[in-house]
């Protein structure tokens, strides 16, 4: 009998106003929030202030906090969602990551009462409705 091994996945959430997620378009998947798996040894919430760097260039949080996680994002895959204060930022900006080969990610915010259109992908709808459980709870 095989073992199941479960993926950690880090996602750093950031709210705007408390009516707007931090969001971005990649290139070749669609509209996204930041997210990314968490290494061994690595805890959670260092993971997501490693990702948060990574993805949009945000390496200063003020405060960062495990809120919950979900195994109900994707199929093997642990979701921890980390809630992280900055200082304000930009209605939108462009960053280049270093991501499977490098891509330009134009970062948005998105209002957390809008439906999510077909160019989410099914797993960031997911982990967005958890998001706004989290966030109400």
């Amino acid at each position: 009998m095989s073992k199941t091994l479960t993926i950690h996945k880090a996602c750093p959430v950031i709210i705007r106003g408390g009516r707007e997620i931090l969001a971005f378009v990649h290139p070749l998947a669609g509209k996204q929030i930041v997210k990314g798996t968490v290494e061994v040894g690595e805890i959670p919430v260092a993971a997501a202030l490693r990702e948060l760097a990574e993805e949009s260039g945000i390496a200063n949080c003020l405060s960062a906090k495990l809120i919950g996680k979900s195994a109900a994002v994707a199929s093997g895959q642990l979701w921890h969602f980390v809630l992280c204060e900055t200082e304000l930022l930009p209605d939108m900006w462009s960053f280049f990551t270093e991501d499977d080969g490098g891509h330009d990610f134009q970062f948005f915010w998105h209002p957390l009462d809008c439906e999510l259109d077909a160019e989410w992908h099914p797993a960031f709808v997911r982990a967005i409705a958890c998001i706004q459980q989290l966030l109400t709870t």
